[in-house]
């Protein structure tokens, strides 16, 4: 198997389990009545410590950013506002709809990160941009409404939270991008998530309590979402980047909101529309389009 070969494997395998661990949310959620800050807090806490121990296993040094306040200060903003925020709003979307329309939802963050810099920069859009802004707008339309005006499909706050979690996941890859100019992704995710984790602490009623009336399905599905839906998922997707370029990683993983909609089907009998079915393949489009336009921009 050739290194590119092996780098196409880890990414599309690292998408399809993110997608796969919203599904199994989606079902603790509401099978099983888990609480999303509960998810939430154990997921981060849990995967956090790991990826510092895989990175101190690496030869890491894990307190070196926080010797340099820069750093230090973005990180903090970063665990708050961007990985705490694009976690808790994502499964919040996920318990008050369902992870197909959800992860869609959060997938139109990079519209807002081409929004953004043309708006810092002044520029105006070119046309292949404002295609996939159009190609965005009818994606999410058909995919709330199923081609029906006036009616939603999802529930309003699984929409709100939705396109919060998608203006946050934007915030989230322009904030991570300065940290990454100088330290490695391991220690940045993994602070972050171990600091975010311990800050919806307090909303927690019990920690532990939880697992006492925890059947074994709903151990091994919350087991899936933290190892292999956060744990996992990560570490291949970075490890991918050394075969492939960011940027194609980024467009293969893509999988991760395809992987949803299918499980959600399959596994939860989740009734998705001929337009809705349109709007997601649109929503997918638009990512690709925008990560082509960036892959052949001059750096």
């Amino acid at each position: 198997m050739s290194a590119r070969t092996k780098g196409l494997w880890m990414v599309i395998i690292a998408a399809t389990m993110w997608g796969l661990s919203g599904t199994a949310a989606q079902w603790v959620f509401q099978q099983k009545h888990v609480g999303t800050e509960w998810l939430v807090c154990v997921r981060m806490i849990v995967s956090g410590f790991c990826l510092l121990a895989f990175a101190s296993f690496r030869g890491i040094p894990l307190f070196h950013i926080w010797r340099e306040r820069n750093s230090r200060l973005l990180l903090i903003l970063f665990s708050f506002v961007g990985m705490l925020g694009v976690q808790y709003t994502y499964f919040l979307s996920i318990a008050y709809g369902n992870a197909a329309a959800a992860t869609l939802l959060q997938y139109l963050a990079p519209i807002y990160i081409v929004l953004y810099f043309f708006i810092r920069e002044r520029k105006h859009p070119s046309v292949s941009i404002w295609g996939a802004l159009m190609l965005a707008i009818c994606g999410t339309f058909l995919l709330l409404t199923n081609g029906k005006i006036g009616a939603l499909s999802i529930s309003f706050p699984a929409f709100l939270w939705g396109v919060v979690s998608g203006v946050l996941l934007a915030f989230y890859t322009i904030c991570s991008a300065k940290l990454l100019k100088k330290w490695d992704s391991l220690i940045i995710v993994g602070w972050a998530m171990v600091i975010g984790g311990i800050a919806i602490m307090p909303s927690v009623d019990s920690f532990f309590a939880p697992f006492a009336t925890f059947d074994f399905q709903t151990v091994a599905s919350l087991l899936f979402i933290v190892v292999c839906g956060t744990l996992l998922a990560f570490l291949l997707f970075i490890e991918s980047i050394r075969y492939l370029s960011p940027t194609e990683s980024s467009i293969l993983s893509s999988v991760e909101p395809l992987s949803a909609i299918v499980a959600s089907v399959l596994f939860l009998h989740v009734s998705f529309g001929f337009f809705q079915t349109v709007g997601s393949l649109l929503i997918i489009a638009t990512v690709i389009l925008l990560g082509k336009q960036k892959m052949a921009s001059p750096s």
